[in-house]
């Protein structure tokens, strides 16, 4: 029987706590999730006979507590660019005028074709302050209108990574869980200095900017990472429903790629890019009141409401 790892606290304590979750019970853990992670080889036994067990009298009603980000990254690498749909949406949505849409579609899918066999994964840094729970409200900074949803699927590092190729990659992957990487569009490229290029700094790392969760769930859990799929709903309408095998990189590249600049530590976290549907291709950003409720195979719902930063 499968399990994940969650973190949550109980109504009138602010105390966090982590638990072992199966079929909508929780057994309380003591630890911390980085630790548990890092020194999986002697936890994994453990769990497996609780979960095998079948006693569940001191367990927990999960719907009776407060579900927290599953993870506590120190590091958090995102890929850019990494969906081929989404890509080749992109190049449509900045078609010049007068040209062909079909004729621009056909262009981008050879130079992704291209970029996939001979080319790298784009990475940028994501900050662990804008990392969020499943079902958090999050507040819409005032200072833009533009603010858009990226659900992906987050690869979250076992052990120390460093140089690995990508055959090496997958051992080193504890498991996986869900962000919700949510971009401020108007800024991320800046008007002031264009020679300069992008400013991920701020246009994606406001507080709250990462919802992540709801589990944590173990990668022997996790049959295939590119068999998954990723499904956004806005107020009820699937906005994105993409699967995973339409990665540009798969999850071992990626890990791989991410690992030659810096080691990677135990509960670090890899996201692996948006794919296609993104607010900015249906012309819809995000309002106040608006929820997202976003899901990936076998890896649970979180369920985000907004509302307008109130000043």
């Amino acid at each position: 029987m499968g399990y994940s790892l969650v973190r949550f606290a109980q109504p009138g304590n602010e105390q966090e706590h982590l638990g072992l979750l199966v079929d909508g019970r929780i057994k309380k853990l003591e630890g911390q999730i980085n630790s548990i992670i890092g020194d999986w080889s002697s936890w994994e036994g453990e769990l497996d006979r609780m979960v095998s067990s079948g006693a569940t009298d001191d367990w927990l009603d999960a719907q009776t507590v407060t579900l927290l980000a599953p993870v506590q990254p120190a590091q958090i690498i995102q890929a850019g660019a990494n969906y081929r749909t989404h890509v080749i949406d992109l190049a449509v949505s900045h078609k010049k005028e007068g040209e062909d849409e079909a004729e621009v579609r056909a262009a981008t899918a050879l130079v992704m074709d291209k970029r996939a066999q001979e080319g790298l994964p784009y990475f940028f840094i994501g900050l662990p302050a804008a990392v969020a729970g499943p079902d958090e409200e999050l507040e819409l900074p005032h200072y833009s209108k533009t603010h858009d949803w990226e659900l992906e699927l987050a690869a979250v590092i076992g052990k120390r990574a460093f140089r690995l190729t990508p055959e090496q990659a997958l051992e080193h992957v504890f498991g996986y869980t869900i962000v919700n990487d949510i971009t401020t569009r108007d800024l991320v490229f800046r008007k002031d200095m264009p020679a300069i290029g992008t400013d991920w700094y701020r246009g994606k790392n406001a507080p709250g900017f990462l919802p992540t969760g709801p589990w944590l769930v173990p990668a022997k859990f996790v049959e295939d990472p590119q068999d998954l799929t990723v499904q956004l709903k806005l107020n009820g309408r699937i906005m994105q429903d993409e699967s995973t095998a339409d990665m540009i990189f798969t999850v071992a590249q990626l890990v791989s790629h991410a690992s030659w600049n810096m080691p990677l530590m135990p509960g670090d976290l890899v996201l692996t890019g948006s794919p296609s549907g993104n607010g900015a291709h249906w012309g819809r950003l995000l309002r106040d009141g608006d929820v997202m409720e976003g899901s990936i195979t076998g890896l649970g719902t979180q369920n985000v409401p907004c509302r307008d930063e109130v000043r």
